[in-house]
């Protein structure tokens, strides 16, 4: 039947109708002019590049593997890394550890106020500089003798334990974790206490298969990329050291556990980790944060001494896509924190992907708790992503995710690293092939696209800064609050550097300076600052004390503590002391809660496990400030 010119006019009009319809349905909200006044009014960040040492010729891609030449613009992605901690023992977490893929250093330096002259570590005999680089720097006191000691961990080797000796001079001696050493690339490590005997322990995490030889750039043979975009198992393994006590006059020792972990954790492409306690045990939870694959969250019912752990599945309920279902994704994981979102006094995970819009059409994860913590007993991930509702389903690039208060109104702020590849030649049509090719050629680099020296891939993304408004969504308002230069970001580390009560951040930038912000914001509320650490001498009584003094006598970070804190203004806060997690990024162990408007004392609730793993409780009564808690008899 021959159409009226009339009567196709219309159809074209109907379609066009729909097709704007679609397309503002598919735009993310842009937040109201008067919710972006707001953040300006109760933020503000002040960035100064991260002091380092003096060096050589810096260096902007790596030397790979003869088979991965053709795309080292890819290979050399990774490595940025920072961590903010207390080296030198005064209180204050205002030291970092700083890793610089430019010169490959793991770089000694404070930021904030004060002086320290920066420095490289001494990596020694360690490394081989031709064949391994690092890619993250782990804080920890892994021998108990209440200084701070400093796990770096490579590709192309296995971490090595720097233990800080002497008395306030940083010095430190190096040893390997592993001996003899092995070949793992190693992108995510974080500290917990599996077994439940008191003790933190080591998770690592490898990316590229174990005795891969990615970066010697002299070896034979081919080396092999993920099998799959979406169903990839032919990557690094996974680890576990047990803690166990150190002999007289020796080091740390760490027992490593084979085959800890079920198979659906093995030979994943894991670039973050985290650890948490999900159901109120005080036994850490672990999320695996896979590339290429689905992330694997494990239920833990560990005991000291041996361990035990069950993959957890989301259940698919109608209208849910597939891969938006814990568990069964096919997203590029890439980062994940771990905080209530919610205000249920259950842990909620935010997991950072590949979310730039119009690309892959993927999107980040805030999977919140919507049942009983009892069904992860059968094997139920009692969790849902709501990243869609409430505005947190796209950014860009995304890598390390982080979750916390920076302006001490009782609300969660979000914020991530972002950016991949910066350069003048945009690849995005070329990843967007590969990502639809056959798997059964996607391993061998050979049938890859080049990504080279000025291949750009989400190079000029921005650092997103999420802020929840009144209409219950969060925006992202980095642009106006100093946040929003062009980056191609990875770690992200966060402490409370100057004692203030206002969060500040690091953030490690891949082949460029990397930033320290101060926190600056106008009006922030109250906040309660906790620092909570567990005595070396068993018969140390239980203490608390204003403030973050030095301390007379030697304790430990108490890693897996957990706090609740009852606001005088109703709600409840739970944190809980952080071993690592994340990607590249290490914020210190001190746990903070922002009060609000709140002036009075607040009702605190810690639970933790003492030195032999029984757990322990103790109710406080704190007021605004800081306190450090010895959690002793």
């Amino acid at each position: 039947m021959t159409q009226t010119p009339l009567a196709r006019h219309a159809r074209r009009l109907v379609a066009l109708a729909l097709m704007t319809t679609a397309y503002a349905f598919a735009r993310l909200p842009a937040p109201a002019a008067g919710a972006r006044m707001e953040a300006i009014r109760q933020f503000r960040f002040v960035g100064e590049p991260i002091a380092e040492p003096p060096a050589g010729e810096a260096r902007s891609i790596r030397a790979v593997h003869p088979s991965l030449k053709h795309i080292d613009a890819w290979i050399s992605a990774v490595g940025a890394a920072v961590a903010l901690t207390d080296l030198d023992g005064d209180g204050a977490s205002n030291d970092a550890c700083l890793v610089d893929p430019r010169t490959d250093e793991v770089i000694l330096t404070r930021v904030g106020a004060g002086t320290a002259a920066p420095r490289a570590l001494d990596l020694g005999p360690w490394v081989d500089r031709r064949k391994m680089a690092p890619m993250g720097c782990q804080p920890g006191d892994y021998d108990e003798d209440g200084r701070v000691d400093l796990l770096v961990y490579f590709w192309g080797r296995t971490p090595v334990l720097f233990m800080q000796r002497g008395t306030g001079g940083l010095e430190f001696t190096g040893r390997p974790l592993v001996d003899p050493d092995e070949r793992w690339f190693t992108n995510a490590v974080t500290r917990a206490d599996l077994d439940g005997d008191g003790h933190a322990d080591l998770v690592v995490a490898n990316y590229f298969p174990d005795g891969a030889a990615i970066l010697d750039a002299s070896a034979g043979g081919r080396e092999a990329m993920q099998a799959s975009m979406s169903r990839a198992r032919n990557g690094g393994q996974k680890h576990v050291f047990l803690w166990t006590p150190p002999s007289p006059g020796g080091g740390p020792v760490f027992r490593r556990v084979a085959d800890a972990f079920p198979a659906d954790a093995a030979g994943t492409w894991t670039l973050a980790l985290a650890a948490s306690d999900l159901d109120g045990d005080l036994l850490p939870e672990i999320y695996f944060a896979n590339d290429f694959g689905p992330d694997v969250l494990l239920h833990n019912d560990s005991r000291p001494g041996q361990l035990r752990f069950t993959a957890l599945h989301g259940r698919r309920t109608f209208g849910m896509p597939r891969s938006k279902v814990l568990g069964g994704d096919s997203f590029k994981g890439m980062g994940v924190d771990i905080a209530d979102m919610n205000q249920d006094a259950v842990p909620d995970l935010f997991v950072s992907n590949i979310a730039a819009q119009y690309a892959l059409e993927e999107s980040h994860f805030l999977f919140l708790s919507n049942g009983p913590a009892s069904l992860m007993r059968q094997g139920i991930a009692p969790y849902a992503d709501a990243s869609e509702t409430l505005g947190l389903s796209r950014s860009g690039w995304a890598w390390d995710a982080k979750l916390d208060d920076f302006d001490n109104d009782g609300t969660l702020e979000a914020l991530q690293a972002a950016g991949f590849v910066r350069g003048s030649a945009g690849k995005w049509a070329e990843l967007q092939e590969l990502a639809t090719g056959n798997d059964q050629v996607l391993h061998d680099p050979r049938s890859w696209p080049r990504f080279e020296a000025g291949s750009d891939l989400s190079g000029h993304d921005h650092n997103p800064f999420f802020v929840r408004h009144a209409d219950g969504r969060y925006y992202d308002v980095a642009e106006d609050v100093g946040l929003g230069a062009a980056a191609t970001s990875r770690g992200i580390a966060i402490a409370d550097v100057d004692g203030d009560g206002r969060l500040d951040l690091a953030i490690a930038n891949q082949w460029a300076a990397s930033t320290f912000f101060a926190n600056r914001a106008p009006a922030a509320g109250a906040f309660l600052g906790l620092r909570l650490l567990r005595p070396i001498d068993p018969a140390q009584p239980f203490a608390v004390a204003a403030g973050r003094p030095r301390l007379d006598a030697p304790a430990v970070l108490a890693v897996g503590a957990v706090a609740r804190v009852h606001a005088s203004g109703g709600g409840t806060q739970l944190r809980e002391v952080d071993g690592g997690n994340g990607h590249s990024g290490k914020r210190s162990g001190e746990l903070h809660f922002g009060l609000g408007a709140a002036a009075g004392a607040v009702d605190v609730e810690l639970r933790w496990r003492d030195e032999t793993g029984r757990p322990q409780e103790r109710p406080l009564r704190l007021t605004p400030g800081w306190h450090t808690v010895i959690l002793g008899r």
